[in-house]
């Protein structure tokens, strides 16, 4: 990919969702809701404190996270659907 995003930005592949309940029952496309779940692809260096100094981010790519239902901007790259967020947008990482 020939993109890098900026300061504490970065970029998310969502992973979808199961096709199936736990109880097997399959899930139209119409229902299923978007996933919440996705994979970091790139990250940005970081953002910068008061002072200037370049704070480097928390998340690192190939990292699985979590982030918001209306999270981050959806932007389509080379053909992928990916999310463009900053890091504070991010709930947690999948470990």
């Amino acid at each position: 990919m020939a993109f890098r995003p900026l300061h504490d930005r970065i970029v998310v592949k969502r992973i979808e969702g199961e096709e199936k309940t736990k109880g097997g029952i399959i899930i139209p496309d119409t229902a299923k809701e978007k996933p919440q779940e996705g994979k970091v692809i790139a990250v940005g260096p970081g953002a910068r404190d008061e002072s200037g100094k370049l704070v480097p981010l928390d998340v690192k790519a190939g990292d699985r996270v979590l982030f918001g239902k209306w999270s981050g901007t959806e932007v389509k790259i080379d053909g992928d659907d990916l999310l463009i967020m900053k890091e504070s947008d991010i709930l947690g990482i999948v470990e």
